[in-house]
């Protein structure tokens, strides 16, 4: 009867011990989901519609560009409870309502924007704000960016003058690039040590499209990506293009689910171009910092 009470009270211990273990035991990876949408002003929807366009891809963090001024990024937080946003004060190339504009679920701190130069159409910039997910520090930078060479333009200035000052661990980059992957401009953003969520996802931007959404055959394929950083550690588990039935804008949304490393040995060194040797940061000065 003893040994059999024994034999009850053993088994309740090492229940209670292997659940305490599952309890306690942290996941080695974590997983955040982004997305990115040229609004066009919003000339074709309202906010409203645009958060319920959203609402079943479980978002954590977008970043919009060309969407108005004032509460409208925040509207959109109404309509899928992400109660914090930031928003630009350069409006591209100076039109009405076309702001860099970041949405958040989680409290966003650092928040900055920065003047990009190069040639085309002018002013151009990127929003930056610092988030924690689950614990975990991210930057994130959401863009408009105007089609350039590999050294002429705002992506130039955005891989050598912007990108090599952040110092945390885990970045991703949004936007209308206006660029498509292969173009010289997109190809000094990767050699600054990004990677486009498509790559992952083995998904072949060149038979598709993000712009136009409302003219398809006047196609200039895909334009708008997701990058993040490769020292991160972090692979894209899920994403693509949103295909809307009925336009809310002359560009489709894009969303992307990243896995990362709880864990990062190499820490926040940047890659050279053309190389996988660490460079130490370079300077840059916002225009608007909060």
């Amino acid at each position: 009867m003893r040994f059999d009470r024994f034999l009850a009270l053993l088994f309740v211990y090492l229940g209670a011990a292997t659940l305490c273990l599952a309890v306690t035991v942290p996941e080695t990876t974590m997983k955040i989901r982004v997305a990115s949408y040229n609004v066009e002003f919003s000339r074709s929807a309202t906010p409203e519609q645009i958060g319920e366009m959203f609402r079943p891809y479980n978002l954590d963090i977008i970043g919009f560009d060309e969407a108005p001024n004032g509460d409208w990024t925040a509207r959109v937080g109404k309509i899928l409870g992400m109660q914090h946003s930031f928003v630009g004060k350069i409006s591209s190339a100076n039109h009405k309502d076309k702001y860099k504009t970041i949405l958040s679920r989680t409290p966003l701190d650092l928040t900055a924007e920065y003047g990009l130069t190069g040639r085309g159409w002018n002013p151009a910039s990127v929003v930056k704000a610092v988030t924690k997910i689950d614990g975990v520090p991210f930057a994130f930078y959401s863009l408009h960016l105007c089609k350039s060479g590999a050294n002429d333009g705002h992506a130039h200035s955005l891989a050598t003058e912007v990108l090599p000052n952040e110092t945390t661990e885990r970045v991703i980059v949004v936007g209308d690039f206006n660029n498509k992957i292969g173009d010289a401009a997109m190809a000094t953003i990767q050699h600054a040590g990004f990677k486009p969520t498509w790559s992952d996802l083995k998904i072949d931007v060149s038979s598709n499209f993000t712009y136009n959404a409302q003219k398809p055959n006047q196609s200039l394929g895909v334009i708008d990506h997701i990058l993040y950083n490769r020292l991160s550690g972090g692979k894209a588990t899920d994403g693509g293009i949103i295909e809307l039935d009925t336009p809310l804008s002359d560009h489709k949304p894009i969303w992307a689910e990243i896995a990362f490393p709880r864990r990062i040995n190499n820490g926040s060194r940047r890659l050279k171009p053309d190389s996988d040797q660490p460079e130490e940061d370079g300077k840059s000065d916002p225009v608007n910092k909060n």
